[in-house]
């Protein structure tokens, strides 16, 4: 799936805000190797090196696009990037393991997530947020019109419909059951959006992906038109601007010590 660094940066501060509100929760004093992995363009990568100015930041992609983006914008002495995916990495080690609205992509990350914390260095960290909002308008009726009779041959298969995230007890008692201290919580932010369709901005650089990759341009056209007037009916624009409600879970864990 191609993605477009630039479209995603957009609402920068509403997509930063969920990374630093975990990664604010992660206890590791002084750990010398640390992973974002799913890092995208790097903006929020290099912030871990300040963070912890004695460790080794990687950051690692599955996306060609961003990767080249984070290179390019980003130079720090401390601080790689590399494209790799999430299935074929390893939390050998790794000192404390972020991965920040990945997971929600990877359909074994709950077996991932297992791996990683019997890999990860005695006394490390794994800390990640999935989005939870799935049920909600913007990906319900994104289902809706992709399963339409005008679409259905084009994007059969193209958007997930089941179980991309756990429940927060699930991930709770996967990484207890790992021998790993947990802690879970969900958030619901209230995104005020400005613009005349801000919502089908914000999945056009997320959720959308995979239909806009399906899609030629004539045909990207046709289905946002639908889209995006559901959109303005399901999200309508207050005084003040658009209220998008978003809900994520977040998992932070600590592995014991030697």
């Amino acid at each position: 799936m191609q993605w477009d660094p630039a479209q995603y940066s957009l609402f920068g501060a509403e997509r930063r805000r969920p990374f630093f509100d975990l990664v604010g929760q992660v206890g590791a004093l002084d750990p010398r190797r640390v992973v974002d992995l799913g890092c995208g363009p790097g903006t929020l990568t290099v912030t871990l090196a300040e963070k912890w100015p004695g460790a080794t930041v990687l950051g690692i992609d599955s996306s060609p696009e961003m990767i080249s983006e984070a290179v390019a914008a980003h130079r720090h002495g401390r601080v790689e990037f590399a494209l790799g995916g999430a299935e074929d990495f390893s939390a050998a080690g790794v000192d404390v393991l972020v991965s920040n609205a990945l997971l929600q992509w990877v359909p074994s990350h709950r077996e991932l997530l297992a791996r990683w914390a019997a890999e990860l260095n005695p006394g490390g960290w794994l800390a990640f947020q999935v989005p939870a909002n799935f049920g909600s308008p913007s990906h319900r009726l994104m289902r809706e019109i992709a399963e339409s009779p005008r679409w259905r041959e084009r994007l059969g298969g193209v958007l997930r419909h089941e179980g991309p995230v756990a429940e927060p007890a699930e991930y709770l008692e996967l990484l207890l059951g790992a021998g790993l201290r947990v802690a879970v919580w969900r958030t619901e932010y209230q995104h005020l959006l400005p613009g005349p369709d801000p919502v089908l901005e914000w999945v056009r650089g997320t959720g959308l992906r995979p239909v806009l990759d399906r899609l030629s341009a004539a045909e990207t056209a046709v289905f946002e038109a639908d889209y995006g007037a559901r959109l303005r009916h399901a999200y309508p624009r207050g005084p003040f601007g658009t209220v998008f409600p978003f809900l994520r879970t977040f998992v932070v864990a600590e592995k014991p010590g030697a």
